[in-house]
């Protein structure tokens, strides 16, 4: 049965209240600092997190021990983190790339000995998550994002157009999974690369290449171990134009889901706005029967809900209100297909 988990970042809100009140035990934790930590927010023009103050590199094992004794301190346990030290010199190849790639080795390294088993990361260059819009009304006048493939190309672009080509991205991730995946394998850490967002062939003049279901095949041949695994985030795979049970089962079947964003949309990949998890158009309840069917029992958490009534927008889909309403649905999901924890066999 798969844990579920709540994304936080190593700074106690009274938002952590809510959530242990919520039932929900396990952190997947950003890094004070590191790449996605200062990135998530700025990418779709939010304010975001703040950074505190810290004495080590974030992805460090000194740093990642006293995150993890923050979130000990308030009964959280870290069972994924969701974040790198920068690496785009690293996505694109360039000069440099060696000694960002020997950051993730530390990081890697470091989660082994602290025993955190899953290390989320992207092949994103130049951003993150991109949405062209942050406040659209959604249902009883809740705040959704939202992304118009028009808008988005009118924006300026990251990098001059031309200046960089698909196939450089492709054997720049071959290199560092080359660096990476061994020693994945001997700290007893998977990874798992999230899908571009949104999967489309380009975000602002750089290419995107984990966008389609195949491409996720090429990458999984190119290292078919368990460790080189998958972040199944349901609401991209869903723009993918994809039945997601039927991929789940494809991929969790062969054990390459190694962590889950459970989200959903409505749209395709270059016209769609987030939803409330029961008013997408996924059939999220199959989804998590075909978790249960292949076994799948690593982290997953909700992702990209609504900011509700009373709440600002400083942090769009990530507001604390849509936060609880996804926690119980999942839950509800949970014990629907699993029983409630005192009836699951052991």
């Amino acid at each position: 049965m798969f844990q579920l988990s709540e994304m936080l970042a190593p700074r106690p809100e009274p938002l952590w209240k809510l959530i242990k009140q919520s039932g929900v035990n396990d952190v997947v934790a950003l890094l004070n600092g590191a790449e996605q930590d200062q990135r998530m927010f700025a990418s779709v023009g939010a304010k975001g997190y703040g950074r505190a103050a810290a004495d080590d590199i974030a992805w460090g094992e000194a740093a990642i021990a006293r995150d993890m004794a923050v979130f000990a301190e308030h009964g959280f346990n870290v069972v994924a983190i969701e974040d790198t030290a920068p690496m785009d010199k690293a996505r694109l190849g360039l000069p440099g790339r060696d000694e960002e790639i020997a950051n993730v080795i530390t990081q890697i390294r470091a989660m082994g000995r602290l025993g955190i088993p899953v290390l989320c990361y992207n092949w994103m260059a130049l951003s993150s998550w991109g949405r062209t819009d942050i406040d659209i009304p959604g249902r009883g006048g809740a705040r959704v994002t939202g992304f118009r493939g028009v808008d988005a190309d009118a924006l300026a672009p990251l990098a001059a157009p031309g200046s960089i080509d698909a196939e450089q991205l492709w054997d720049a991730y071959g290199y560092f999974l080359d660096a990476v995946i061994p020693e994945a394998q001997s700290a007893g850490v998977r990874l798992g690369v999230h899908p571009d967002d949104p999967p489309r062939s380009q975000g602002r003049g750089v290419p995107r290449i984990l966008n389609s279901p195949d491409a996720y095949r090429r990458l999984m041949q190119m290292h078919p171990v368990r460790e080189n695994g998958i972040t199944f985030c349901q609401g991209n795979w869903a723009l993918m134009g994809h039945d997601l049970p039927t991929l789940i089962r494809e991929f969790g079947g062969c054990d390459q889901i190694a962590f889950v964003h459970f989200r959903d949309v409505r749209g395709d990949a270059e016209d769609f706005v987030e939803t409330f998890h029961d008013e997408g158009q996924t059939d999220l309840p199959a989804c998590i029967r075909a978790y249960a069917e292949v076994g799948f029992d690593g982290p997953l958490r909700p992702d990209h809900v609504p900011t509700m009534e009373g709440e600002d927008n400083d942090r769009p889909s990530y507001g604390a209100l849509g936060r609880l309403f996804a926690i119980g649905y999942i839950r509800g999901l949970q014990h629907a297909v699993h029983g409630k924890p005192d009836l699951v066999e052991v």
